[in-house]
């Protein structure tokens, strides 16, 4: 099989690109099959105007969470700036009047959490409102084409890790969700899709043939975005999520939880394609820094089988059981706001005083069935 991504097949659009001041979002996933950079290949065809980088940088050279000044990319001279500001994650009139044709290539995880999926959205209302055309050199969502899990975002609960009414695993490539919102939320853009070219829906990462490129350092394999639909939950709690270890979102675990008994009780729930193995952990940073954890190392069994949402949510609810005076959901960032397992929820469901889970679930598998009914007119592939 030869999989092809977007940037694979630039040169069959040539007649799109030429003659344009082109602007490009990308990170360091904007790879070309052969590993050469979107930027590079860009700046060596076209005329590429001007580099908008989201949070990492586009040569993934800064810190989570920095926030970065306009700077020039050494490599083409070509000035950056930064869509991961302090006061703003959007493309500014003085940007967008650089470019004629904005165009975005980053690598998706196929999760609503996952952030870069709303700096494409966020500059595609941009581009529509300022008459710009929009190009997504598309990619294959890693997780499938067809698998949709979890409950779908409630407009009250919009954020920077949920700004858009998507199921939390929902099962569609970046250039089909900006197809969706484009049309959806009558945008009136000029988009253009790029498609992938020998992907079909079906088909996971581990069968694209591919080297795995981090999309950032908290999702260094492959099974780690597997379970970060439902693993990436603990972010909204007092147990460490696994940042500051080799596994992130695939440790999980706190100073107050038995491992063993966190395990034993995890491998009785049946839980299609994962295992729970008891692991200790002294986290290098983040929660927990440097205090010893007790905690679950999730195997991925079979990827066909696993459901990473409902893994998240019963291991969630199943440690809050068996630990409910240490437990915590953490309170909110900003004063006034919503809690962060709220906004991860795109929901208040999590928090309320008694959840049956079973029943949490059921709901869950019904918005996932109406949205997968919803997405499939958008299909591209």
């Amino acid at each position: 099989m030869n999989l092809r991504y977007g940037i694979d097949r630039i040169d069959d659009y040539a007649a799109l690109f030429s003659g344009k001041r082109l602007g490009l979002i990308t990170s360091p996933t904007g790879m070309s099959a052969d590993f050469r950079s979107t930027i590079d290949i860009l700046h060596e065809k076209f005329h590429l105007a001007a580099l908008f980088s989201p949070e990492h940088g586009v040569r993934g050279d800064q810190a989570a969470g920095a926030f970065v000044e306009t700077y020039e990319d050494p490599a083409t001279g070509v000035p950056v700036h930064s869509l991961y500001r302090k006061d703003s994650k959007r493309l500014t009139p003085d940007m967008l009047d650089l470019v004629d044709m904005v165009v975005y290539d980053i690598a998706d995880v196929g999760a609503r959490y996952y952030t870069f999926i709303y700096t494409m959205l966020y500059a595609l209302e941009d581009c529509a409102a300022a008459g710009k055309a929009f190009v997504v050199l598309d990619r294959p969502n890693p997780l499938d084409g067809l698998t949709v899990e979890g409950n779908v975002l409630k407009d009250g609960f919009r954020s920077f890790v949920g700004n858009y009414s998507l199921a939390v695993r929902y099962g569609l490539t970046a250039g089909e969700v900006a197809t969706m919102a484009n049309e959806e939320q009558g945008l009136g853009a000029e988009l253009h899709v790029v498609k992938c070219d020998g992907w079909q829906r079906e088909m996971r990462f581990s069968e694209s043939g591919k080297a795995w490129i981090p999309p950032s350092m908290g999702i260094p394999r492959y099974h780690t975005a597997l379970l970060y639909p439902g693993t990436c939950l603990f972010e909204g709690t007092n147990l460490s999520e696994g940042r500051g270890t080799t596994a992130p979102f695939e440790i999980i675990g706190a100073p107050f939880v038995d491992a063993d008994r966190l395990a034993a009780e995890m491998n009785k729930k049946g839980l299609l394609g994962a295992h729970f193995r008891p692991v200790y952990f002294k986290p290098t940073f983040s929660k927990h820094e440097g205090e010893l954890c007790g905690g679950v190392y999730v195997h991925v069994l079979d990827e066909a089988l696993l459901r990473p949402v409902e893994l998240g949510v019963t291991l969630l609810f199943t440690v809050k059981e068996l630990f409910p005076e240490a437990f915590a959901f953490l309170p909110p960032v900003r004063e006034g706001g919503r809690p962060f397992i709220d906004l991860l929820c795109g929901d208040s469901a999590y928090r309320e005083v008694t959840v049956d889970v079973k029943s949490l679930l059921a709901g869950f598998a019904e918005e996932s069935r109406t949205f997968a009914k919803r997405k499939s007119a958008f299909h591209l592939y």
